[in-house]
């Protein structure tokens, strides 16, 4: 063994130990141990039939995953022994040293040697598991696996043992993510999938990401506080607990448990917790009954006046209020006041957690909301008055006939409506028209016609849907068709398999259909808004529009001499 100074037994006390900052989860653990022993001193009060239903309540101690964790910590306990254990030592590089290791070679030789395996790929087996576990951890990896060769591993400390029935949330992972990335060192840098990770927790986070904010850099100034070798076997120990719980993208999860096993063992504890409380609940009845009176609506006056005639019958037994004990109504009323209470309970904490939300900013949605009655207030007829009747009104479609048989150029108004987006363009006749025209410019009308081809495939009978979806298959998307589309591969073979299937039908051509339409939205339609022929087009429109009003302006003004004269 290499000899250590302070600092280096410092580090190798901190990775036997733990972190030193969660002294007060120590603290919490013997509160709950003292909850534990003052819960098992209550229970002797218990009669004997709620105590053995008690027992037969499954703890987390007796789960199988418990179980594997406890043989397992058996080995780390003999791996970690000085004498025979697995070699650790702190090794000197150029200008650092690495504090508490020992290489993967070596591992796996004392796996073989002490637990006499027979077969090469058990011990490499064996201490994957106990990587993935978090038994112990590569020092500048983040997949927890064991490689028979020199890599650096190191031991996690107990404090981080899945036995301790870790179930970390998502605040204290983005508290840690935060904290890594206030320090500025090489080794600490977020992978990608981590960065990831922490967008998507700012966001989820956002109305308390300040309080998450100070509570990382609080614990990173304590970390700055500590030796600087510590603080390298505390990092290390700290990204391996999350790499166990928050794994990479393509390692397993060994903190995940089956649905299945978890439902039945929770529906086990439920059910035995719920026959504990009946037993007791019979029990305090039992032993403490409550005494009612038959008739509820009699007075209390009443009740003492027939106290105080107390007069004796013709048999020699006193006449006396009757007094029954209804044991049975009286745990009735119990559970009923009970269930009342614990439904107060909840609402008072759900308008309290109502109260402390904050609705600072307008919702997006309502903003989205405005910004599109604003831009449609101009075709709304009971907005903004058009030029013809209003056909909601006046019964009476004289607008609706103008807009459809109207020459170019068209009206400024319809003609600004093409720029809403690629659907109010493609509904509108002229403007379908007009796009066309622009595409085929392009060399791309093909898009534009495979996608009217597949609309018009949706209205057709479906004798007919057959054979007009193989000619469309021929036309735009066969390997010798006079006008191909552009479509993914996936996309084209799940076309294909559907219409050579002999059973296509009217939405066989969707995912291809889709994926053209977003072609024309996100190219073709920007460039045909910014071109030239859509400008002119507007210009024209513009142009007419105001010769119509001065139009209007001099009939108006030659109608009101005529009068005048």
């Amino acid at each position: 063994m290499v000899t250590m100074n302070s600092s280096e037994k410092a580090a190798q006390k901190a990775c036997q130990q733990g972190p030193s900052r969660d002294n007060s989860k120590y603290v919490k653990e013997d509160k709950e141990k003292e909850k534990d022993r003052d819960k098992k001193e209550n229970a002797t009060s218990l009669p004997p039939s709620v105590q053995a239903l008690m027992s037969t309540i499954p703890s987390p101690e007796e789960s199988p995953n418990y179980l594997i964790y406890k043989k397992m910590e058996a080995i780390i306990e003999k791996m970690q022994d000085e004498n025979t254990g697995v070699p650790v030592r702190t090794v000197k590089s150029f200008m650092t040293k690495i504090p508490s290791v020992f290489t993967g070679s070596d591992l796996v030789a004392w796996l073989s040697r002490h637990l006499q395996l027979e077969e090469p790929w058990e011990a490499p087996h064996l201490a994957h598991l106990l990587a993935a576990h978090g038994y112990l951890f590569p020092i500048d990896d983040h997949c927890l696996t064991v490689k028979n060769d020199n890599t650096y591993y190191r031991f996690q400390t107990p404090y981080f043992w899945p036995s301790n029935q870790w179930e970390p949330e998502n605040t204290d992972y983005a508290v840690y993510l935060c904290k890594r990335t206030m320090q500025n060192k090489a080794r600490l840098e977020l992978a990608d999938y981590e960065a990831e990770s922490l967008a998507r927790l700012q966001k989820m986070f956002s109305r308390k990401w300040e309080f998450i904010f100070m509570q990382a850099e609080a614990q990173s100034k304590v970390d700055k506080k500590r030796d600087k070798l510590e603080r390298k076997v505390l990092d290390s120990q700290e990204r391996a607990f999350w790499d166990v719980h928050r794994p990479m993208p393509g390692c397993v999860n060994t903190t995940e448990l089956d649905p299945r096993k978890l439902s039945r063992i929770n529906a086990l504890k439920a059910k035995r917790l719920r026959q504990c409380q009946e037993l007791v609940l019979q029990y305090n009845l039992k032993n403490n009954p409550i005494v009612t009176i038959t008739n509820p609506q009699e007075s209390e006056e009443e009740i003492q006046k027939k106290n105080s005639d107390n007069t004796v019958k013709e048999n020699g037994e006193s006449s006396q209020p009757e007094v029954t004990v209804s044991t049975a109504a009286a745990g009735r009323d119990n559970r009923t006041v009970q269930q009342q209470t614990e439904a107060a309970r909840r609402q008072l904490a759900m308008l309290r957690a109502r109260l402390e939300r904050r609705n600072v900013r307008v919702s997006k949605v309502a903003d989205m909301f405005i910004a599109y009655c604003e831009q449609y207030a101009e075709y709304d007829a009971f907005l903004t008055p058009p030029e013809w009747p209003n056909p909601w009104i006046s019964d009476t479609t004289e607008l609706w006939e103008q807009e459809k048989h109207c020459k170019d150029p068209l009206p400024l108004r319809r003609v600004r409506r093409w720029a809403f987006g690629l659907r109010e363009l493609l509904q509108d006749p002229a403007g379908r028209d007009h796009f066309a025209k622009f595409l085929s410019k392009e060399f791309s009308g093909e898009n534009l016609k495979f996608w009217l081809a597949v609309q018009e495939l949706k209205a057709l009978p479906i004798r007919r849907v057959a054979s007009r979806a193989k000619e469309i298959w021929k036309e735009f998307l066969a390997s010798d068709a006079p006008s191909p589309v552009n479509i993914d591969a996936a996309s084209r073979e799940l076309t294909r398999t559907k219409v050579e299937s002999g059973t296509a039908d009217r939405y066989c051509f969707d995912q291809a259909q889709a994926h053209v339409y977003h072609l024309m939205k996100s190219d073709s339609y920007s460039r045909y808004l910014r071109s030239e022929m859509y400008k002119d087009y507007l210009n024209g429109a513009k142009k007419k529009t105001s010769v119509k009003g001065i139009r209007s302006i001099v009939s108006f003004t030659g109608r009101k001499e005529t009068s005048t004269n």
